[in-house]
């Protein structure tokens, strides 16, 4: 199974942690320890990643994502695509977004 970050795949926020909404912020905290850097650490996420986040929602292609994010920004598909991908393979890394199974 290949660990690369697919636009027709969908994504999900991991088991392993919650989010939560705070003013405004995007909270997630590990459930479990060796997510992140420092077991406990809390993250929060940039206005992009709000945006990319808030969209991952266990139907949405991240090509959804990407084109969606491109209409709302008036920017380019291709740079929004590059954003969302290194994005989601840095969460993936860190695991706290999953990919959603098939079938």
């Amino acid at each position: 199974m290949t660990n690369e970050v697919q636009l027709d795949q969908v994504y999900v926020p991991s088991d392993d942690v919650v989010a939560r909404e705070i003013e405004g912020e995007i909270i997630i905290v590990p459930l479990v320890s060796g997510i992140g850097d420092i077991e406990d650490e809390l993250f929060t996420l940039s206005e992009t990643g709000r945006a990319i986040w808030n969209r991952l929602d266990g139907t949405t292609t991240l090509r959804e994502v990407a084109q969606t994010l491109a209409k709302e920004y008036d920017a380019t598909s291709d740079d929004i695509e590059h954003d969302v991908i290194g994005f989601v393979d840095e969460l993936i890394k860190r695991r706290m977004l999953v990919a959603v199974k098939c079938g």
